[in-house]
Parts: structure tokens; C-alpha cells; sequence
């Protein structure tokens, strides 16, 4: 569970990174991508947690 944790937090760090990245962006082409990316990372994060949550 602990292994878990560590990358879901891994995930939900990454996935601010990439926001803030593309809030910052002033390219257009990635803007978008970083917010994909961002996207893309929180639902990896919500993955993560329903298994958490399954697994107890």
C-alpha cells in the first residue's frame, strides 16, 4: 500500500507540474500538450486511488 501512495503522489505532483507549465507556456502547440499531460496524470492519479480504495 505504501508503494501506492508513493506513486500516487508522484502523479498528483506531476500533474501540477504540467499545469503550471502550461499556464506559463506562451507557445500555443504546448500549452495544449502540457495540459493533456496534466489531464492525462490525474487520471492515472484517480486509477491509482480506486485501486487503493478496492484493495482495503
Amino acid at each position: 500500500m505504501q508503494d501506492m501512495r508513493a506513486h500516487l503522489e508522484k502523479l498528483l505532483v506531476e500533474a501540477e507540474e504540467c499545469e503550471l507549465i502550461s499556464k506559463l507556456a506562451t507557445n500555443a502547440a504546448k500549452k495544449a500538450l502540457f495540459a493533456k499531460l496534466a489531464a492525462h496524470h490525474r487520471a492515472l492519479a484517480d486509477e491509482v486511488e480506486r485501486a487503493m480504495i478496492d484493495s482495503k
